[in-house]
């Protein structure tokens, strides 16, 4: 059985959805409360922050890039736990222009898909009363999006959260929390969103501290009482395609921007994920059949990066006879160099010409649409593909075969196609930008 949900969202980003969210997970799980998370969108660093609070595997779900049979089978992961809560990404109704396969992106279309009420986050700061006509709007947009009720946030004293609530029982909108500022909850970020889960070292900590301080001020019980769904029964996954039998994964501070549910629809799928570390001077499994480079920070570990022989030269004689991809981060690091921000070049693998930059740095953000010129792993040559951008290197120089012809989700073309090369031995070596959500569908 799938248990009722909820959606997490707010008016924008930076209200304070994640603090709340991994709060709410924690204390959840601090009461014997089994939560399933998940997040809306293409984010790849709340799921991990997800997980930990929960102790269970979290997983994005996003309504332009998957239909709705995948998302319904990603939200079958929920069986057999006690309450769904789903974070929602930038405001409740941003998305983009042109809607995909089941949306246009916005947090709403998995709300109103799922039958999830949203709990909507409030930065009430240098507001009071007029607030309510800020959750009346979010409360009559759409129809089909029910508002269970919200959680103040950054509220100034006793006073000021009784002049909010006037104004909320003036609009028929319950209040389900109300929380004081208190800047020692908010966790540290850099360029791309939060530090990684796996960097924090006194994450437990600071998910106690924000398990005590939700628990204190949000009413846990009504806020599930108002959980609600209309998926019941768990639906068959959708086959996600692995990559290969045996997939070498690069896998640690330098590689970590990977969508959890591809992972485990490999494993689901029968797949054997083979992890190693760069970083560590480590190299590809040779018994693997394919290398998967995600996404990351290489540009932080340049120098360590260009030190590691080891994983340099397996990786080049893996690619001899084998394939390898690698997305944003792991693309870089299949090029011949990069530039970090003060400007010092570090050598890469040199699988590919690629040189980038960011020392020069360029905002790339936004929904990817390709088609391949060239075989992925797992993808065959014209397979049609979405995905998500979001960095800050500057290409150089980007000489071999163009992989792919991609656009945004306006259909207007990206210059960052991507890259393709072929060994004398029969390897391949391929990268992209953007990162792969699923197949079009």
């Amino acid at each position: 059985m799938i248990p009722p949900g909820l959606m997490i969202s707010a008016p924008s980003s930076g209200t304070g959805k994640t603090t709340l969210m991994l709060g709410l997970l924690a204390a959840f799980r601090a009461r014997g409360v089994e939560v399933q998370p998940f997040k809306s969108g293409p984010d790849y660093i709340d799921p991990a922050f997800h997980t930990a609070a929960s102790g269970r595997a979290s997983f994005n779900l996003d309504s332009w890039s998957m239909d709705r049979a995948r998302i319904d089978g990603l939200v079958g992961n929920a069986a057999g736990a006690d309450l769904i809560l789903a974070e929602g990404s930038m405001g409740l109704f941003d998305g983009v222009a042109i809607p995909g396969a089941c949306g246009n992106g916005a947090s709403a279309d998995i709300s109103a898909h799922m039958g999830w009420p949203v709990v909507l986050v409030l930065d009430v700061s240098g507001a009071a009363q007029s607030v309510a006509a800020t959750a009346l709007g979010f409360k009559t947009m759409r129809p089909d999006v029910e508002l269970a009720g919200v959680v103040l946030n950054r509220v100034a004293s006793p006073r000021h959260e009784t002049l909010v609530r006037v104004g909320m029982e003036a609009v028929g909108i319950s209040v389900l929390g109300s929380l004081p500022r208190r800047k020692e909850v908010a966790l540290p970020e850099r360029h791309l969103g939060l530090v990684q889960a796996g960097e924090q070292e006194n994450l437990p900590q600071i998910l106690s501290e924000a398990a005590a301080f939700i628990a204190e001020h949000v009413d846990l019980d009504a806020l599930r009482a108002a959980a609600r769904g209309t998926l019941v029964q768990a639906p068959e996954p959708v086959r996600v395609i692995p990559p290969g039998n045996r997939v070498a994964l690069a896998q640690d501070d330098a590689f970590a921007f990977v969508y959890p549910h591809l992972i485990s629809g490999w494993r689901a799928a029968g797949a054997e994920v083979l992890p190693f570390s760069p970083l560590a001077d480590e190299s590809p499994d040779p018994s693997a059949d394919v290398c998967w480079l995600p996404g990351g920070y290489p540009e932080l570990h340049g120098a360590k990066l260009a030190a590691a022989e080891a994983f340099r030269s397996g990786i080049a004689e893996f690619a001899r006879t084998k394939p390898v991809h690698g997305e944003c981060g792991g693309y870089m690091a299949m090029g011949a160099g990069l530039v970090d921000k003060e400007g010092k070049r570090h050598r890469m693998t040199g699988l590919l010409g690629l040189e980038t930059s960011f020392e020069r740095r360029k905002f790339h953000l936004g929904y990817r649409k390709a088609t391949l010129n060239a075989p992925i792993p797992g993808q065959a040559a014209q397979a049609r593909l979405r995905g998500h951008e979001f960095h800050y290197a500057t290409i150089l120089k980007e000489p071999d075969a163009p992989l792919a012809q991609i656009t945004d989700s306006n259909d207007a073309e990206v210059p960052e196609t991507g890259s393709f090369r072929r060994f004398a031995d029969g390897g391949t070596a391929t990268g992209t930008f953007f990162h792969m959500i699923a197949e079009a569908p």
